[in-house]
């Protein structure tokens, strides 16, 4: 990783996979991550952490089984929301998005509960960018 300073649209640029995070950068303990995404992800919870999203291009829908019943929230580019800990939730990006995240080192994108992960979906802790 590099001490240089980064764009993002560079960084965007360097992959093609969805829903497979590069880690841009990490900050204390948390992994910074762009990922690009199109379509579903699975329902998943991260039982021990939030779950933060900035909407770089596009638009991202998240939604989110809460004590209150299910809704979906809608962010245009730009926006930022936060998923609390322990709550079920799925991203959707019907035309597709960028994303950037801030989870802990290690945190996996299905999280620690989720639906079966579908073959096109990378469940991992995120790839080091140029990896």
């Amino acid at each position: 990783m590099s001490h240089e300073p980064l764009a993002l649209a560079d960084a965007l640029a360097s992959f093609e996979a969805l829903w497979s995070p590069r880690i841009v950068t990490r900050v204390n303990d948390y992994d910074v991550r762009v990922a690009k995404v199109h379509g579903e992800h699975v329902w998943h919870a991260h039982d021990d952490t939030d779950e933060f999203f900035l909407v770089l291009e596009g638009e991202l829908r998240i939604s989110l089984r809460e004590p209150d019943g299910e809704r979906t929230v809608v962010l245009p580019r730009g926006a930022v929301f936060t998923v609390p800990r322990g709550t079920e939730h799925r991203p959707s990006a019907p035309s597709g998005a960028a994303i950037l995240m801030f989870e802990p080192t290690g945190t996996s994108t299905v999280g620690d509960r989720h639906e079966a992960v579908p073959a096109h979906v990378d469940a991992t802790t995120g790839h080091v960018l140029g990896s």
